[in-house]
């Protein structure tokens, strides 16, 4: 039996458009005509999971069908349990999504070690670079990299020799640039110089993310996306930059798209997003 895709959205710092980002990542992928399914792994505040069951409620109050995920949340009792869960909640799929709470979790640090592609979603402070790696105060050089960057950096390590001898997939570790300021030019110069002496260091990605939009927040109750055209009513000009954004997400992440995906969803769903 093939294996999903395993795409794990972490951060071990809330607040940074993770699980925002992760349910777009998901409608995006099923309009392609992808089989997606995601567990959330924060059963306190299942983020995740709520927005799916907006999106199902929309569904049955406006009788329409909208493309998403078959999601379920996980809270225990063990590392063991969650394995059991994901093969059983991955027969059938092309890709499963890991939503992950924004603190240190056993949990969380069990399916980023999993994933095949890791995604993280950063704003563009030092605060939350500091998840990843220590800078200098003077000169904003990095010092040092983070428990949770180490942890990564050795994962992918072993990865990388296992892909060799045992033929497993090798992980793609992805910074997210979420909430960029575009007026903070001193600061997003810093922070892209620390981000790309990083990424040479440990090998992750850089890839842009989604601006800070009130429609993001706005779109939660009803469980829509920016991708359901035609269920948002009248957009503004706003909006349709922020697809713009959202389909050079989709496209950064490089995701490895199944040939069972329907030919043209795969051609026009994101595309047509724009």
């Amino acid at each position: 039996m093939t294996t999903p895709h395993k795409i794990v959205f972490a951060n071990e710092k809330g607040g940074t458009g993770k699980s925002t980002t992760a349910v777009h990542v998901a409608v995006a992928l099923a309009y392609q005509g992808a089989k997606v399914g995601a567990i959330d792994l924060d059963p306190r505040q299942r983020t995740f999971y709520r927005y799916f069951e907006n999106r199902l409620d929309t569904e049955k109050r406006r009788d329409i069908e909208l493309p998403g995920a078959a999601v379920g949340v996980f809270g225990g009792p063990s590392v063991e349990a969650l394995d059991e869960m994901v093969a059983e909640i991955s027969e059938g799929l092309d890709f499963l999504i890991f939503d992950t709470p924004g603190r240190d979790d056993k949990y969380a640090r069990h399916v980023a070690t999993q994933a095949d592609t890791l995604v993280t979603p950063l704003n563009d402070s030092f605060v939350d670079f500091d998840l990843i790696g220590q800078v200098d105060a003077e000169t904003f050089k990095v010092k040092k990299l983070s428990f949770y960057a180490e942890l990564i950096w050795e994962t992918r390590k072993k990865r990388g020799m296992a892909t060799v001898t045992e033929g497993k997939r090798e992980m793609d570790w992805i910074v997210l640039r979420n909430r960029v300021q575009h007026v903070e030019a001193r600061n997003m110069r810093r922070i892209d110089e620390a981000l790309t002496e990083l990424s040479r260091r440990v090998g992750f990605r850089v890839a842009p993310g989604l601006s800070e939009r009130v429609i993001y927040r706005e779109l939660f109750p009803s469980g829509l996306t920016l991708l359901d055209k035609g269920h948002l009513g009248d957009l503004a000009t706003s909006h349709l930059v922020a697809r713009q954004e959202l389909r050079a997400l989709v496209k950064g992440l490089n995701l490895p798209m199944p040939e069972t995906a329907n030919a043209q969803a795969k051609g026009d769903a994101v595309d047509q997003a724009a």
